[in-house]
């Protein structure tokens, strides 16, 4: 018999040769895939994440849906909007109506770090609070509900004026943002307002919010459920992943929103979701609602190829290179693994999902797609002297801003990592570029240190300093100097060329940095966020002077980064223009992290000949994937109610196991995290959580044949809720009945 550690490198063995198989499998399967989207692409796909607004132009009926428009959102009334909420930048949806939250579990999971110790590992064991007095307050959440929208183009688009540089341009457009915004809040008492740009240069939509500041941690499973295959099966299918926890939102006894204090009350949203306990079964109908992040689909090849040959392979590199670290770290010390447990998460899901975008876009042709297409579009704007003229340059001059990046690209991104890698050198920057910027006038500053918002950012600044490990922070900061010393661009600037240009010192220099800083000490950056610039300047800390030698070079970097944004708005709003002339078709916006719903249904697909991928896992395949080391160690409390077949009314009627997860072809992205899965009828089956490797792509084309997004089976949910953890209470709160 083999002894626990010969168990442990025989499951590591074990992953690793799975990492392999599955790095080859997806490369087939992308190939495939790939050609699949060029064979089909003149095949309509019903793709699409439809603003609020564009709801009323949809048949919902022949989308399989039982609602109509108003029903889904109103805000006249109560509707289903009502029920849904964004959880900082996931998606969540209420299920009582005492504030109950469902999220996913890596949204939650920093609240669940954050309050994990070596002594109380929440992590590892999971948690319960049995009252709502054992519920954990999560500081640096909030949960953002929609109330109202309003089009404020106009508006907006009329303080640009000819003769402004892009970079007057970009302020001036973000300065009357702001203006709106203020104006709207005092119009609106207790409601945010926010303004997003919904097609570049073209149209502004502003928001109105209700911002609830008190979140509080309900339940989690422990990771080995909420994470159960970790990076090897992330972006995988099939997945056997109960990615979820709850939360609760809660407001002052009067029901204003207030910070985190004990007399605070449950929130009452005017509506919460019912649970649909018997879940869906494959071709059933289903939609989404939530908050996607950023697409990229009306941006043109130019910019295509700019993701695919610069940012996204540094970004795999690099975060790499940091993750390798990081586990390094974590693997000699438990602490230490808690602490960088939801960092190392995060970087891991943008490291893989990167990669698969990288190869994805390769296989897919993307660039080579759209490349013809704008070649058709140019020569239908040469046809005509009139198109020429006013829109005969436009994709050669968006080409020109995408060719600047491109060439500053590697350096400029490695010289942002230097302030992002090693956290003493961001909570620097944050520190000296507040100085700067909170010495302006309210509406010219960044939005991070406006007034509405520099108690939220700096408090979840100063939250994080609680993590912060100074030996890892030596590693990072001299790895990023090592690769920045590489660049000549760096030997621009004085203060990179002494610590780079002798590569041997570079990690004496680090640490050196690191062992002065004071950094790392949560009140020493409390009491510089209250200094001016020249008082910064006099504090005797040389990692602090560092940064204050290097800011100008960071600001001068965002305003060139501004001034390409206006380009391209001013550019963007004439291509779309001409692109809808010559496709006599109206678009839908990329996604901005704004309200969005999208349809579609329980379905499988064949990735590969011969290979097809049927829309719902089970329990069994937990059990069969289970090798007692991590990712693939299944808690005991899980294994002994399989053993005793504890179903109940969870069990799959025609596949005889409690459904795990299921697949489906909705048009999702980031940010749909959390995102209910609901039926036909608008009731809660599952919860959203990722996409299929090969959808990674979703970000900048979405195709019928191998976009597939994964959520959490609803009775997954209830029975790991209530069967194996024993918090049967949740389910009754949630009008569900968890008996036999």
């Amino acid at each position: 018999m083999l002894s626990a550690a010969g168990v442990a490198t025989a499951a590591a063995c074990v992953n690793q040769r799975l990492r392999r198989e599955t790095t080859m499998r997806l490369m087939v399967i992308l190939l495939v895939g790939g050609i699949l989207a060029v064979l089909t692409q003149s095949v309509a796909a019903d793709d699409g994440m439809f603003p609020m607004s564009e709801l009323s132009r949809l048949n919902l009926r022949e989308r399989g849906l039982d609602l109509t428009a108003e029903e889904l959102f109103n805000p006249s009334g109560v509707s289903l909007v009502d029920g849904i909420c964004r959880v900082n930048g996931c998606t969540g949806s209420f299920v009582s109506a005492n504030g109950l939250i469902i999220t996913n579990h890596h949204c939650a999971f920093g609240a669940i770090q954050k309050a994990s110790t070596r002594e109380r590992d929440l992590l590892q064991e999971g948690f319960r609070a049995a009252s709502r007095a054992e519920e954990i307050p999560a500081p640096d959440y909030q949960v953002r509900i929609t109330e109202d929208y309003q089009d404020v183009s106009e508006q907006v688009l009329s303080v640009i004026a000819a003769e402004m540089s892009f970079l007057e341009r970009t302020r001036a457009v973000d300065r009357r943002c702001r203006e709106l915004e203020q104006e709207a809040e005092k119009q609106h008492p207790g409601l945010r307002a926010e303004v997003s740009e919904m097609f570049p240069g073209r149209t502004y939509v502003l928001f109105l919010y209700t911002y609830l500041k008190d979140v509080r941690l309900v339940f989690a499973p422990p990771v080995s459920v909420g994470n159960f295959g970790g990076e090897i099966d992330n972006w995988e299918w099939p997945r056997h992943t109960g990615d979820f926890s709850f939360m609760r939102a809660y407001t002052a006894p009067d029901g204003s929103s207030a910070t985190y204090a004990e007399e605070n009350i449950p929130y009452r949203p005017r509506r919460h979701l019912q649970v649909a306990a018997e879940g869906v079964d494959e071709g059933d109908a289903v939609f989404l609602l939530g908050y996607p992040g950023r697409t990229s689909r009306h941006r043109t090849a130019e910019f295509v190829r700019y993701e695919r040959d610069i940012r996204l392979p540094l970004t795999v590199e690099l975060y790499s290179w940091q993750i390798s670290e990081m586990e390094r770290a974590a693997a000699e010390d438990r602490e230490v693994a808690i602490r960088v447990a939801s960092r190392m998460r995060s970087l891991a899901n943008v490291e893989k999902r990167s990669r698969g975008q990288v190869l994805g876009l390769t296989r897919a042709g993307i660039v080579e797609q759209r490349s013809a297409r704008e070649a058709e579009l140019q020569k239908y704007i040469d046809a005509d002297a009139s198109r020429r003229q006013k829109y005969g340059t436009v994709l050669s001059e968006i080409n020109g801003v995408y060719a600047e990046m491109t060439a500053a690209g590697p350096w400029e991104i490695h010289f942002q990592q230097l302030r992002q890698a090693c956290q003493a050198m961001s909570y620097g920057f944050y520190v000296v570029d507040a100085a700067a910027e909170r010495a302006k006038a309210d509406l010219e500053r960044e939005e991070s240190y406006q007034d509405r918002n520099f108690e939220q950012t700096s408090g979840r600044m100063l939250l994080s300093i609680r993590d912060w490990n100074r030996r890892l922070d030596i590693t990072l900061l001299s790895g990023i100097l090592e690769r920045l010393g590489q660049f000549p661009e760096s030997r621009k600037i004085p203060a990179l060329q002494r610590l780079t240009e002798n590569a041997s010192l570079i990690g004496q220099h680090a640490e050196s940095l690191l062992t002065a800083t004071s950094l790392g000490d949560a009140e020493f950056v409390r009491a510089c966020l209250e200094k001016s610039s020249e008082e910064l300047a006099a504090l005797d800390d040389p990692l602090l002077h560092l940064l204050i030698e290097l800011y100008p070079q960071y600001v001068q970097m965002r305003d060139q980064q501004k001034a390409q944004d206006g380009q391209l708005d001013r550019l963007y709003g004439s291509l779309l223009e001409v692109k809808e002339q010559f496709l006599a078709e109206a678009f839908v916006p990329d996604a901005n992290a704004t309200l969005r719903l999208t349809t579609g249904r329980v379905r499988g697909y064949s990735p590969a000949d011969a290979v097809i991928r049927t829309p719902i896992s089970t329990l069994r395949g937990v059990i069969e994937k289970t090798t007692g080391a991590a990712p693939f160690n299944t808690p005991d409390a899980v294994l002994k109610a399989w053993q005793a077949d504890d179903s109940g009314q969870f069990r799959h009627p025609r596949l005889g196991q409690v459904p795990v997860a299921i697949l489906y072809d909705t048009d999702t992205t980031g940010g749909n995290s959390g995102s209910p899965v609901l039926n036909r009828r608008g009731e809660l089956v599952g919860v959203n959580f990722d996409r299929c490797f090969e959808a990674t792509i979703n970000d900048f084309a979405w195709n019928t044949d191998y976009s597939r997004s994964i959520g959490v089976d609803i009775r997954y949910v209830l029975w790991i809720t209530s069967r194996v953890y024993g918090a049967g209470y949740l389910l009754q709160e949630m009008g569900v009945d968890s008996a036999e």
